[in-house]
């Protein structure tokens, strides 16, 4: 069985996007700057099955190369699904993406779709998305989903594509931790214009 985890580009002040993120700007006011470093580095890695090229350090290509080989299906909530359009009709990533929500958007129902809309609650998202991906992790996103599963003793475990910048204000990540949260670090991996960490959450 694999592990329930996130990963999220994140500002040294803990924000995942800046502010007034909406459908016209999905990472907020001066957001894209955390996304810099997917075109920081000389060594290209380009996303499984799409057209999508990065520049990156070699280091992180393998750590990018590493977590779409591991994914085996999402979870997220219907704001963030809003925000990317339905990332134009598939995540890049190309697994299965259970979306949480209240009401299901029936354009988006249909044969082969690779959408599931699940409106019986979050530990059912993670249970179906946990039985799609079989060996493989699933990946969680989104500030609010992330903070739910954190409380709910669901997350497994925690990468932050730690950024070099200062943003004052957005999305913070880790924003409704009502009580400690004890981490180990199990990795740190230095890249261009990044670096890569990863926690495991002790329960």
């Amino acid at each position: 069985m694999g592990k329930v985890r996130t990963g999220h580009a994140t500002s040294l002040d803990g924000f995942i996007a800046g502010p007034n993120d909406g459908p016209e700007a999905s990472m907020g006011e001066g957001g894209e700057r955390l996304l810099a470093w997917y075109f920081g580095g000389d060594t290209e890695y380009r996303l499984p099955g799409t057209e999508m090229v990065f520049k990156v350090s070699p280091r992180t290509a393998e750590y990018l190369r590493e977590t779409s080989t591991t994914t085996g299906a999402l979870v997220t909530g219907r704001r963030t699904f809003d925000l990317t359009h339905g990332w134009g009709g598939g995540h890049p990533l190309g697994v299965p993406v259970f979306v949480l929500t209240h009401s299901v958007p029936q354009e988006w129902v249909y044969e082969g779709s690779p959408f599931t809309f699940v409106t019986d609650g979050l530990e059912s998202a993670v249970a179906q998305a946990k039985a799609v991906a079989g060996d493989k992790d699933v990946g969680v996103i989104g500030a609010n989903l992330v903070q739910q599963c954190i409380r709910s003793g669901l997350l497994d475990e925690i990468h932050l594509d730690l950024v070099p910048v200062l943003l004052g204000d957005g999305v913070r990540l880790f924003d409704q931790t009502a009580e400690p949260i004890e981490l180990e670090s199990t990795r740190v991996i230095e890249g261009a214009g990044v670096t890569h960490l990863t926690f495991r959450i002790v329960k």
